[in-house]
């Protein structure tokens, strides 16, 4: 259901990218290839491109040159370098200043499969939605002055420079990854590396070696020893998004090595040692997956010395003027446009909407918008149908259209009629959000994929 992800492939062999461009065609992707470095830039412009899978060794600008180039313009965008095994050692490098991952040559399909596939879900994932200029109205480059964000950034002065761990807690779509960029760019560990690991993008088998990293020979597909995201964060910070995914058994591995910052890789028997600060981030409750043995308490309260919860969207109308001002600026760029503003009419409608997608699908919303509108403002005919014809209640629209009579429909059956026209209301909205993802919705309505699908075969959502 979900629209098919673009590949950018850069190489000076054409040999090279022939057999690259074969291979992610098969899988599915969509590839574009260039040459050399400017090539990709200009590609990067052109395309909505998902991954980024560049040499190391270019003419005009060399990987590494690429890489600063694509994590100021695009940083949304994960980077996988190609990298000789003698090169091993830059490209680490690369991964502690942003980087996705690496490959080295010869490819192994099976590592190259498994390496794209995680970068594109976690490019999915990403929820770098809300940054903004250094002048923007709020602080730490995020846009906001409402009393809710202002008391974030207080926790934010107080917090940045101490080693102490963070939970970020939040909806999905409110900018938690910011809050935790914002804590180790403001902290003494500023110009160490950030490494940001979403566990949600990544299977639970994989999430071992990808933390802890592994040797050569240490299962099928390793033909390398490569370092864990915990190495690559020393002296840094390691933000571990979606932690509340991590399953139970590994939950173990990772509180010991938070608490005596050590570990061996997997297949290995040398143990490490590292220096990281540790922020993590979860849009679930908890306390509940405690309850329900899905999380272990002893882990949650290693986790939640320092505790920062984002308001949703609904909770800080105030700012989504300056949110709107934002993306307007930042899409007239995108889209090559001059659109101005939004009519009082329009931001009326989207300050009454009760945002179920927060910031991001405000963005999403705006440009949508954009897009569609053939003059310099956006009038309320160009919102979505659901925020034009939002009061503020979605259920009181709903109620609004059933007939209610006494003696002509029963109570009973003006709830059922009343609840599944909510539901479906309520699932389409997530479905529009998540792009039609059914794994993501399932997750942002915080029910089973299985109840999902059942729901939407019940509400007639399947089929559209």
């Amino acid at each position: 259901m979900g629209e098919t992800k673009q590949v950018l492939v850069a190489d000076d062999e054409g040999n090279l990218r022939r057999v690259l461009k074969a291979q992610l065609q098969h899988d599915g992707y969509e590839v574009h290839c260039v040459g050399d470095g400017e090539a990709v830039l200009e590609a990067m412009s052109e395309h909505h491109i998902d991954v980024l899978i560049t040499d190391l060794r270019m003419p005009k600008l060399d990987g590494m040159q690429v890489l600063k180039a694509v994590s100021e313009r695009h940083p949304d965008v994960p980077v996988i370098m190609i990298t000789a095994h003698g090169t091993v050692d830059t490209a680490v490098e690369a991964l502690k200043l942003g980087a996705f991952d690496y490959v080295t040559k010869p490819f192994d399909r099976t590592e190259l499969r498994a390496v794209v596939s995680k970068a594109a879900r976690t490019s999915e994932l990403s929820k770098k939605h809300v940054s903004g200029d250094p002048n923007e109205r709020g602080r730490y480059r995020i846009i906001g002055q409402s009393p809710p964000m202002r008391a974030v950034y207080d926790v934010i002065e107080k917090v940045a420079d101490t080693p102490s761990t963070v939970l970020i807690t939040g909806e999905s779509g409110t900018g938690k990854e910011l809050i935790a960029r914002a804590l180790h760019q403001n902290s003494s560990r500023a110009n160490k590396p950030f490494v940001s690991v979403n566990c949600a993008a990544i299977p639970p088998d994989l999430l071992e070696s990808e933390l802890f990293g592994y040797e050569k020979g240490a299962f099928t597909g390793a033909v390398t020893s490569k370092p864990g995201r915990f190495e690559l964060a020393d002296g840094g910070t390691l933000f571990l998004d979606e932690i509340a995914e991590i399953p139970v058994s590994m939950q173990v591995k990772l509180l010991r090595a938070l608490q005596e910052q050590q570990f061996e890789r997997v297949g290995g028997i040398k143990t490490i040692t590292v220096d990281i600060r540790l922020v993590t981030a979860t849009n679930r409750d908890l306390k509940a997956r405690i309850a329900d043995g899905g999380f272990r308490e002893d882990l949650y309260y290693r986790l939640n010395v320092v505790h920062v919860h984002l308001p949703p969207l609904r909770d800080r109308p105030s700012d989504i003027p300056l949110l709107v001002d934002h993306f307007v600026r930042k899409f007239n760029a995108k889209l090559n446009r001059a659109v101005t503003g939004f009519e009082d009419p329009a931001m009326s409608q989207l300050l009454r909407y009760g945002w179920p997608g927060n910031i991001r699908e405000l963005e999403n919303v705006v440009e949508r918008c954009m897009i569609f509108a053939e003059d310099g403002k956006i009038g309320a005919q160009h919102l979505p149908a659901e925020i034009r014809e939002s009061d503020g209640d979605v259920g009181a629209s709903i109620i609004e259209g059933i007939d209610a009579t006494p003696g002509r429909t029963g109570l009973k059956e003006a709830i059922r009629e009343a609840t599944l026209k909510l539901e479906r209301a309520f699932i389409g909205r997530a479905l529009e959000q998540t792009g039609g993802n059914v794994t993501h919705t399932a997750r942002l309505l915080k029910i089973s994929r299985k109840s999902l699908q059942n729901k939407m075969k019940e509400l007639g959502l399947r089929s559209e």
